[in-house]
């Protein structure tokens, strides 16, 4: 099933190559999968060459479903995502950033999740919910999610309640599920070792070390915006000064370009729209921002090692103009071997990354047990295990 699910149709024999199971067993296990409507075996287009070729196993993009949320400074977002990855509905809404209450915020989540009509509960195996801020995974609490001014927050009780559902709740830190979602679906595909960098308001990190999200011991890894990064820098909203954030994030940019702090995507565009047209201020923003983005990705090269680096957000928007100075900071500061085996690019997902990855990780249960939607059979479990 998760074969199916991140590659999409398969033919037997991929399906017995990649699992390792013996034709019988995927024979037996397609039918099961078939019976409970999760799969259909359908005859590709002719290919116009001798043979018959053949049938592929079609993951069924109604059953399940999984309702994706997002949880962004200045917008809120839900997406009805079907088995095998498809985005069945989405739907994104600006909100005013001082209206970032809890209880506010859960009431417009529950209002924009009841226009999602592609959603059945009765077909749903989740809810996945991004947020930026750090994520305790065990219980769904925000310890910190200083742009929208929350502390040990309860967001999972928070959402079961405000949308009534009995559904598993899952929270992510937005990074983490921007990770999520390239690797499986975006620029990251076929990766193993993998850095996600967004920014926006806040710079937040999402790492994938040998295919496996790098969660730490209570699920805080990858706060990388808050690294301290310049002792003469700006103060932060965490409580610190310095943070890499106040560097690289949208009001860093926006100040130095001479634009008011909190003016969002139609602020930024006009920086670029500025710098494109030879503003000289403009530029400057522009290079500061890759300067010190470049500067702090070194180190994480350095660190980590990974074979690719995901720019998003605010940062997969700006890549064009900063590129080469990113990569100047690189050539200078990584280690000469890391820096050869690694590459960065924008983020193919944009905007909806997070979304979709709050989506996959309500995926995450299903796809560890789809048992629990089939009626076991003696028989099926006997051939699995002879």
């Amino acid at each position: 099933m998760r074969e199916l699910h991140v590659a999409g149709p398969l033919s037997r024999s991929e399906l017995g190559s990649r699992t390792g199971l013996t034709r019988s067993t995927v024979r037996a296990l397609i039918g099961e999968l078939a019976a409970a409507q999760l799969v259909s075996e359908v005859e590709p287009e002719p290919l116009g060459t001798p043979g018959r070729p053949s049938h592929l196993v079609c993951p069924n993009p109604l059953r399940p479903v999984a309702l994706g949320l997002e949880i962004a400074v200045d917008s809120i977002a839900g997406a009805v995502v079907g088995f095998g990855g498809d985005v069945l509905q989405s739907l994104r809404v600006d909100r005013p950033r001082g209206e970032l209450s809890l209880d506010r915020t859960v009431a417009d989540l529950a209002q924009l999740a009841a226009r999602l009509d592609r959603f059945d509960e009765g077909s749903a195996i989740g809810i996945g919910a991004a947020i930026a801020g750090v994520v305790r995974r065990a219980d769904g609490v925000v310890a910190l999610a200083p742009n929208l001014g929350w502390r040990d927050v309860a967001l999972s009780h928070a959402l079961r309640q405000s949308l009534g559902t009995m559904l598993p709740i899952h929270i992510g830190n937005e990074a983490d599920l921007g990770a999520l979602a390239e690797a499986r679906r975006g620029a990251a595909r076929g990766a193993s070792h993998i850095l996600f960098v967004s920014g926006e308001v806040g710079v937040g990190g999402g790492v994938i070390v040998d295919g496996r999200p790098l969660n730490g011991i209570a699920g805080f890894a990858g706060e990388i915006g808050h690294m301290p990064l310049n002792p003469a820098g700006s103060a932060c909203r965490c409580g610190s000064v310095g943070c890499w954030e106040t560097e690289v994030g949208e009001d860093a940019l926006l100040a130095r370009a001479g634009r008011v702090r909190g003016g969002g995507r139609d602020a930024v565009a006009s920086v670029l729209r500025d710098a494109s047209s030879g503003d000289e201020r403009a530029r400057a923003a522009l290079e500061h921002v890759g300067h010190w983005l470049g500067y702090g990705l070194a180190g994480l090269v350095n660190v980590l090692n990974p074979e690719l680096i995901v720019l998003g957000g605010l940062l997969g928007r700006i890549h064009a103009r900063i590129a080469r100075t990113v990569e100047q900071q690189l050539d200078r500061y990584a280690l000469p071997d890391a820096r050869r085996l690694v590459a960065v690019v924008p983020a193919m997902l944009g905007e909806n990354a997070p979304l979709l990855g709050a989506a996959e990780l309500a995926f995450e249960t299903f796809l560890g047990e789809p048992a629990a939607w089939l009626k076991p059979r003696p028989a099926l479990v006997a051939l699995a295990t002879a």
